[in-house]
């Protein structure tokens, strides 16, 4: 599973590399005296399709999304398990269903129609062909997340680190647990 991250991430610095490139290159033909780029445009919307679907995946790999997690907070042992066991499946079941099969109907139905891009009169299966690929990654990430909540021996921590954030009573950060102390010494000395 760490081959695939480690391919996933190269292979996002890669086209996040050949994004900046092209942006770049029609920067340069727009304002120097040549004759605009056409296509550039195109290759730029296609890359950042490309880079937002397939980002999506890394980052429910390393579970960087943006999540409401403070029932999973509230809760500990089976019940915070479970819980997390459910998330994990109904995001594999949104990537199963949307991405995966409404993905591949969507790009296959492309080719069938042959739609082709304006400028590079590229297929529009391949651009679409994105979605099943992602679909496919979070699926294969959330299948090894099951595994890993399934078989774990202790109870796993949630993704929110309650530790630095201080809204909570019982999880406060680590400086203002040294400032509370701070002020409750001096009470102390009075006291004695």
């Amino acid at each position: 599973m760490q081959k695939i991250e480690k391919a996933l991430g190269f292979v996002l610095g890669a086209l996040l590399a050949l994004m900046v490139l092209d942006v770049t290159w029609q920067i340069l033909t727009r304002f120097l005296p040549m004759q605009p780029s056409s296509y550039t445009e195109e290759v730029a919307r296609y890359l950042l399709v490309w880079i937002g679907l397939l980002g999506g995946a890394y980052a429910y790999r390393k579970r960087s999304h943006l999540g409401i997690d403070l029932l999973t907070n509230a809760l500990h042992g089976a019940k915070r398990r479970a819980l997390q066991i459910f998330v994990v499946l109904v995001c594999f079941a949104f990537a199963a269903l949307a991405m995966v099969y409404g993905g591949a109907k969507l790009m296959l139905l492309t080719f069938e129609l042959e739609q082709y891009s304006a400028a590079l009169g590229l297929p529009m299966g391949y651009v679409y062909s994105v979605l099943p690929l992602s679909g496919l990654l979070i699926c294969l990430f959330s299948i090894d997340h099951l595994i890993e909540l399934v078989t774990a021996k202790e109870e796993l921590p949630a993704d929110f680190d309650s530790e630095v954030h201080p809204y909570t009573d019982d999880a406060q950060p680590v400086e203002a647990q040294g400032q509370k102390e701070k002020q409750k010494q001096p009470e102390a000395a009075v006291e004695a």
